[in-house]
């Protein structure tokens, strides 16, 4: 494999359950709740921090730069993911996201907000091409470059596992520190960028929440937009749903009243107020709706800004419940 320019990198599709396979078929790690990077050190050591997308993010995070300059060998390259850890021993999304829009204030955030590169996976160590051995191989690597990394540092080696009973036990303990779920990757497999060769195991949880809007029309709505209210009264957009099936559009569709003028949201919601796609640049059209119908949907555990950031996914009506019965911002429960 060629590694020149920017890598995208190897990446995981969604599974309801843990794959199953003869013992040891299988590595677990938890799903970290960062931004996706790529660290290369080059043969003259300077180090390029590649974002996801293939952007060079070195000023953003200079801390981890510095750490990788200091403490990897020249020609080499390795996959992770960046994290904030808070005082309160959550992951910090939001800080994350600070951080990407501080421009020359990176640098003092990297002070006062310091960032950790959770490593998973190498590709190339002192020049050597690594990317095709067996993933139980590039661990064994990987482990021995943390050798001469100090525990203080902002390098961090990933939790890893063949164990499916301890996988489990992480993926239902974990998610209290914002650990999103599992990332499960045959033992066996080699790194093969933009491939979706690795799974992925959400912890989700059911909820409930109202039909502030939806995307599409009354009578054939696409996505929902999903809304809370707050402590003092205001309904606040806090998700949008993933696209509707044709049954579950149809059973909706008759519960749907239009709103009037009066409605909380804005006619047009803002970029970021309920997610999109990648690079979408427009505010969301939609259609608003009287917030009274109470929807069951599954969430998952990222959250930022009083919202969901991934969309959830719609279950079923409830027809019998009233606004009164949701819980309130994000809590699970009322």
């Amino acid at each position: 494999m060629q590694l020149q320019g920017a890598i995208e990198p190897m990446r995981a599709k969604a599974v309801d359950q843990l794959p199953e396979g003869p013992a040891g078929s299988y590595l677990y790690e938890p799903k970290w709740d960062g931004f996706r990077c790529i660290a290369m050190v080059s043969e003259d050591r300077g180090v390029h921090l590649q974002s996801r997308r293939g952007a060079h993010i070195n000023d953003l995070f200079p801390e981890v730069a510095w750490a990788l300059h200091e403490y990897l060998p020249a020609a080499t390259v390795v996959d992770g993911e960046i994290v904030r850890w808070a005082p309160d021993g959550r992951l910090d999304f939001t800080a994350l996201q600070r951080r990407n829009m501080a421009g020359r204030r990176a640098e003092d955030l990297s002070r006062t907000e310091p960032c950790h590169y959770i490593l998973f996976d190498i590709l190339r160590t002192r020049g050597r091409d690594v990317a095709g051995l067996p993933l139980t191989e590039r661990r064994r690597i990987l482990e021995k470059l943390f050798v001469a990394v100090p525990p203080a540092s902002v390098l961090a080696l990933s939790m890893q596992t063949a164990d499916p009973i301890e996988a489990w036990t992480w993926f239902w303990s974990l998610h209290v520190a914002g650990v999103e779920g599992l990332v499960i990757k045959p033992a066996w497999s080699r790194y093969k960028p933009a491939a979706r060769g690795w799974y992925k195991l959400k912890h989700r949880t059911t909820t409930l929440a109202l039909v502030g809007g939806v995307t599409g029309t009354l009578t054939r709505p696409r996505e929902l937009l999903l809304g809370r209210y707050d402590d003092i009264g205001r309904l606040r957009v806090t998700a949008r749903t993933t696209r509707l099936s044709t049954p579950a559009a149809s059973q909706l569709a008759p519960l749907l009243t239009p709103a009037g003028p009066a409605h909380p949201w804005p006619e047009q919601l803002p970029l970021g107020w309920a997610g999109g796609l990648y690079g979408q640049r427009e505010p969301l059209i939609y259609v608003r709706v009287q917030p009274c119908v109470v929807v069951e949907v599954s969430v998952d555990v990222a959250a930022e800004h009083r919202r969901w950031r991934h969309a959830a996914r719609f279950l079923r009506p409830q027809p019998d419940l009233m606004a009164a019965d949701v819980p309130l911002n994000l809590d699970l429960e009322r």
